[in-house]
C-alpha cells in the first residue's frame, strides 16, 4: 500500500518543493487547471530524466 502511495506523492513532491508552487492564487478554474495540468506533465518528465538522458545515448 505504501509503495502506491510514494508512487503517487512523488510528483506533488516535485512540484511543490522543487518547482516551488506553494500557494495557488484563483485566476479561473480553466486556467488553474491547464496550469496543474502543465506543472504534472512536468514534473513527470522530471521524475523520468535519467531514464529519458539515458535512452538518448
Amino acid at each position: 500500500m505504501s509503495q502506491t502511495r510514494a508512487r503517487g506523492e512523488h510528483p506533488y513532491h516535485v512540484v511543490k518543493c522543487i518547482f516551488g508552487y506553494r500557494k495557488v492564487r484563483y485566476r479561473g478554474i480553466i486556467k488553474n487547471a491547464a496550469q496543474q495540468f502543465t506543472l504534472f506533465s512536468l514534473a513527470n518528465l522530471y521524475l523520468v530524466r535519467k531514464q529519458l538522458l539515458y535512452q538518448q545515448i
